[in-house]
């Protein structure tokens, strides 16, 4: 099955995602986060399949974050809402996002990545 990575060319880590990827021959289809978000059911099965909180999906370091006073709005959402949140703005997705429908990751972390995506 092919690997959905939800990432930003300009960002690092999404490029370490695409290079481990493309040195393990292993195919997947890049999507830009920043044009094409995925949907708030989406965040949420990859939030899932990640065994990531929702509020562990937020790009924290982020312009985006900084400039919509996240931080301030964070503590009175719910789950349903940072996903609802995430979908209308990729740039506050943490990224890259990794998924095949069965697995998921969040962020770029090499040993992880050795364990899931192998």
């Amino acid at each position: 099955m092919v690997i959905l990575l939800y990432g930003y060319k300009k960002c690092s880590n999404c490029r370490k995602a695409e290079q481990y990827l493309r040195q393990n021959k292993l195919a997947y289809e890049f999507i830009d986060i920043t044009e094409s978000p995925p949907n708030a059911a989406q965040v949420a099965r990859i939030s899932a399949l990640a065994n990531v909180l929702p509020q562990k999906m937020l790009n924290t370091s982020g312009e985006q974050y900084r400039q919509l006073n996240v931080k301030q709005l964070l503590p009175t959402l719910t789950p349903q809402e940072i996903f609802n949140l995430l979908e209308t703005n990729g740039r506050l997705i943490k990224r890259p996002l990794l998924t095949d429908g069965k697995r998921a990751t969040v962020g770029f972390n090499a040993e992880q990545f050795l364990a899931i995506w192998q």
